[in-house]
């Protein structure tokens, strides 16, 4: 360890047995001060102990006693907190994402946040509400709110976006009319995106529909490198999951390597072919072909509609879920093995058109993101992803001729 990233070397005189805990070290004297901190499998025995903290989000200590020499990492805070903006912050979905940010559950127990509540002017006294809540949740990793309907204020040096607010479609509105309305929306926050936000910046469009709307964000902010954009399918992929755990009488835990295709709309297609449960292919632990092709893949393209119908209100809860599914499944290493679905800029993998912005089975190292190669798709399912990559270059089309695309 360099001496220049020493942040403090601290004397512990004792016996220093038994020093293993969650909250902090502790020895078997009551007069030894304790290093506080999430301290893992840490022992000791005997002779003075000398703790080094190398300064840094994880930090080395060394503790050195007569008889032995104890060589453990100890993660602690981060000093600097990352600012995360959630546009529609006083929506239903956006109430349920917040206090999961600011518990640390998203983005880890030793990551401040900032949190930026972005809404629109009416919203405002609503925000306010929101904030008090967030404050009296008294979280230790929340450093910060700012609440706006400024898109400068709320993009201001952000390291995550999550862009949750669109406007929902009516009755009678045509699909053409929504994209136009919500165009314009994401437009500009694209722009505000490249001016404002921090050099890092990655961005999740959770709003729907939420694969066009990312395409035109990113198209507005040219400046912001592609591999940092992305739209959520992840709910797709937690119901799909859900639907065949049931089915296979088996926890939600056994089932992996569910991809998502397409677009997140009741044309995007489950992949059960390459799924797996307890290992296993899907199609060797439920036999039944016909039911997969048919209930499975219905009801999870309806399934949004269908909680629509009992609550008369949409997915918030699950949605906001996803999205911090997502962010995790980004921002962390995949498991060996195993891979998600999220929606990013098509590089021409699998014939889909480069550009677009399309769900793949994705992969991530924990610093960016790669579409799985390699994967078999029969005829059955090539139908299947022809017709929800349509219709996305359908929406492209409509978002081009509405002017909120280059042609």
């Amino acid at each position: 360890m360099k001496s220049g990233s020493r942040s403090r070397i601290q004397q512990i005189q004792g016996q220093g047995r038994g020093c293993e805990t969650p909250a902090g070290l502790k020895t078997d004297r009551a007069d030894q001060p304790a290093l506080q901190g999430p301290g893992r499998g840490i022992h000791s025995r005997g002779g003075a102990m000398t703790v080094l903290a190398q300064s840094g989000m994880q930090n080395t200590f060394r503790l050195r006693a007569s008889s032995e020499i104890a060589y453990f990492a100890l993660e602690i805070m981060n000093s600097t907190p990352i600012r995360v903006a959630v546009t529609g912050a006083a929506g239903a979905i956006g109430y349920s994402l917040l206090f999961r940010i600011a518990s640390g559950e998203v983005f880890g127990p030793n990551q401040p946040v900032i949190i930026h509540l972005v809404d629109i002017e009416p919203a405002l006294p609503v925000l306010q509400g929101v904030v008090m809540e967030l404050e009296d949740c008294a979280s230790p990793l929340l450093k910060g709110l700012v609440a706006t309907a400024s898109l400068e204020e709320g993009f201001k040096d952000i390291n995550w976006a999550l862009l949750v607010g669109s406007v929902s479609r009516k009755p009678g509105m045509e699909r053409k009319d929504l994209l136009g309305i919500n165009g314009k929306i994401f437009t500009g926050q694209g722009q505000a995106i490249q001016k404002y936000a921090a050099k890092d910046v990655r961005i999740l469009v959770v709003g729907n529909p939420c694969n066009t709307n990312c395409l035109i964000a990113m198209n507005a902010a040219p400046e912001v490198p592609r591999d940092r954009w992305f739209a959520m399918t992840r709910l797709d992929e937690n119901r799909a999951k859900t639907q065949l755990a049931k089915k296979a009488g088996v926890d939600i835990s056994a089932i992996s390597n569910l991809a998502i295709w397409g677009n997140h709309s009741p044309t995007m297609f489950p992949d059960f072919y390459n799924a797996r449960i307890n290992g296993k292919p899907v199609t060797e632990v439920i036999t039944d072909e016909s039911w997969l092709k048919t209930d499975f893949v219905t009801t999870v393209a309806q399934r949004g509609t269908s909680v629509l119908k009992a609550r008369g209100a949409g997915s918030a809860a699950s949605a906001a879920n996803a999205a911090i599914d997502s962010v995790k499944s980004i921002a962390n290493p995949t498991k060996a093995g195993d891979w998600h679905s999220v929606c990013v800029c098509s590089d021409g993998s699998y014939g889909i058109e480069k550009g677009i912005i399309c769900s793949f089975p994705i992969r991530s190292n924990g610093k960016t993101l790669e579409i799985v190669q390699g994967v078999a798709i029969n005829e059955f399912s090539q139908s299947k992803i022809d017709a929800t990559v349509n219709e996305l270059k359908d929406e492209k089309a409509m978002a081009t001729e509405l002017g909120l695309l280059p042609a």
